[in-house]
């Protein structure tokens, strides 16, 4: 299965300083089987662009970093938001929890986003390394699930 990797950042996609973020995800993706690709792209509209050359080139997972915060060129959600087709709120709110429940009462502040493009499963992680990880760490119980299911695949009964 094919998965993308795209980074919002202004100062990397400038060459500034190296993006930390796309690698660490690119290999917990690969370790679950995924043939990955990361971008690292501008905040704002070359954000959605990307998404939408993953999707188009058959992805079926897209996680993205950066680009969920308050500041004024933080527009991943804005982005992201048009290419969805149903929205899954669950994937993010359980992505800011666990870094609530860690102890980073900052994490709240992510307005990041899950959903739905065609068969894709498209997920905004924060741009920090440790929300990062927190996000990856959710998504390890449910990513396989969830990809599986959006093509309409079915599953076995548990309980």
């Amino acid at each position: 299965m094919i998965a993308g990797v795209v980074i919002a950042s202004n100062r990397a996609s400038a060459g500034v300083y190296e993006d930390e973020t796309g690698p660490l995800i690119a290999a917990w993706l690969r370790e679950r089987g995924f043939e990955t690709s990361v971008a690292v792209v501008p905040d704002g509209a070359p954000v959605g662009e990307a998404i939408r050359a993953a999707v188009d080139a058959g992805a079926r997972v897209v996680l993205t970093s950066g680009g969920t915060g308050l500041t004024p060129t933080d527009r991943t959600p804005e982005a992201t938001r048009p290419l969805l087709d149903r929205e899954v709120p669950g994937i993010a709110e359980a992505i800011r929890l666990r870094g609530v429940q860690a102890g980073i009462p900052t994490a709240a502040l992510s307005r990041g986003l899950a959903g739905v493009a065609g068969d894709c499963l498209v997920v905004n992680l924060p741009g920090s390394k440790g929300g990062v990880k927190d996000g990856l760490a959710t998504l390890d119980g449910m990513l396989l699930h969830a990809v599986e299911q959006i093509p309409g695949s079915d599953h076995p009964q548990i309980g």
